[in-house]
């Protein structure tokens, strides 16, 4: 059953067209991967099905229902979820207190309640606790709970990102470079959590920048180049690809020379 559908979406700044005619789905508990060099538009494909952008053309559909330029918290509200590329972390506040902010929507209560501490009001507190302590150790993070955010690593912050982004309950999960600046351990750590929220049956859509992860964990791959879909299909297809060889993979090649 395809969570996700993507049909014909495009965009333009300024007269430039930003990303042109892109369409793909994304089925419950696979990871569809975006790639392409820098600049292929796919930040900006994210932020257009996550309704950060409106789209120019072309539409998005969740669970079958269509919710173009719908805006983000009405979307985390029927299942979908993101992370962006610049960590959004409250640095200042503990692990714990980071985690608990993603259950805000679960939180439906009355006003009055929160306002002089009601009983349901703790309750509510009480169980998103509970709820950002379970997820902290899905995502090995238990033990820093009480610690400040900003004195994590930056793999760490990123499986927080991650967890804060697990706590709306999501259908499907867009995570925009979750490994980025980490090192090969994290790395690894960050695979295996996206692989098993996978399993659980999340539908996951990646953009992400590490190849070998890419490769490794993705079930489907489309390839953006300047903003147009050149390829898409199984890592193996995808990587064999001429076109995606001579926008991508070419690409890192020759700086790799250089």
């Amino acid at each position: 059953m395809s969570l996700l559908e993507i049909q014909g979406l495009g965009i333009s700044f300024g007269g430039v067209r930003a990303v042109n005619d892109v369409s793909f789905s994304v089925k419950q508990g696979e990871i569809v991967s975006v790639i392409g060099p820098n600049g292929a538009g796919k930040t900006t494909l994210f932020n257009m099905i996550s309704g950060v952008y409106q789209p120019g053309a072309g539409s998005v559909a969740l669970s079958g229902e269509p919710v173009t330029g719908m805006e983000p918290f009405r979307l985390a509200q029927r299942g979908l979820s993101r992370t962006f590329q610049n960590l959004q972390i409250f640095q200042n506040m503990t692990v714990l207190e980071n985690a608990v902010t993603g259950f805000h929507l679960q939180e439906r209560g009355p006003v009055l309640a929160d306002l002089f501490n009601l009983p349901g009001s703790r309750r509510r507190a009480r169980q998103a606790e509970e709820g950002a302590r379970a997820l902290l150790a899905r995502v090995g993070l238990e033990r820093a709970a009480d610690r400040e955010a900003g004195s994590l690593s930056y793999g760490s912050l990123k499986r927080l990102e991650i967890a804060r982004a697990l706590a709306m309950q999501p259908k499907v999960l867009l995570l925009d470079e979750p490994a980025a600046g980490c090192n090969a351990v994290e790395t690894e750590e960050i695979d295996h959590l996206i692989a098993e929220v996978a399993a659980s049956g999340v539908a996951i859509l990646l953009v992400e920048h590490d190849m070998k992860m890419v490769m490794r964990i993705s079930n489907h791959i489309v390839v953006l180049d300047h903003g147009e879909k050149i390829a898409e299909g199984a890592p193996a297809e995808v990587s064999r690809n001429p076109d995606v060889i001579a926008a991508y993979l070419g690409t890192e090649a020759e700086h790799a020379d250089g």
